[in-house]
């Protein structure tokens, strides 16, 4: 029985080649849903029959945008077999990345945190103080 020989991270050479030319091919699109859209990630099935790409987008709605990579990928993935050399290309699963939202989220929260803590650390004011006048002098 012959045993399969893994090739190591060949998966993530893979990932990373569709993630390029992924990202221009969506450039070569003529949707105008689609606009300024960028790749973030591929994931790669172990057999190579699926792929989920996560991306991003610069202006427009996501979920848009969405729909016209999902409606496009024949043509994508008809573009990747030109491409690649390798005998099965992965139908292709467009998700969007909310990664970029969520460190913008956590950033706003840690600058409201830290300017909380300014205010919290600062020392109360000294009270003016009054020279003493004496009645009698």
């Amino acid at each position: 029985m012959r045993h399969k020989r893994v090739i190591p991270n060949r998966s993530f050479r893979v990932a990373d080649q569709i993630q390029r030319d992924l990202a221009e091919l969506i450039r070569e699109l003529k949707d105008p849903r689609i606009g300024m859209a960028t790749v973030n990630a591929v994931e790669v099935t172990p057999d190579y029959a699926h792929a989920k790409i996560f991306f991003s987008v610069l202006v427009g709605d996501p979920t848009e945008t969405g729909e016209a990579l999902n409606e496009a990928a024949g043509f994508l993935r008809n573009g990747l077999f030109k491409r690649l050399q390798i005998h099965t290309v992965p139908s292709l699963h467009f998700h969007f990345d909310r990664t970029i939202e969520r460190a913008a989220e956590m950033s706003a929260l840690i600058s409201k945190a830290n300017a909380s803590r300014a205010l919290d650390d600062e020392p109360p004011a000294a009270p003016s103080e009054a020279p003493n006048e004496k009645a009698g002098d």
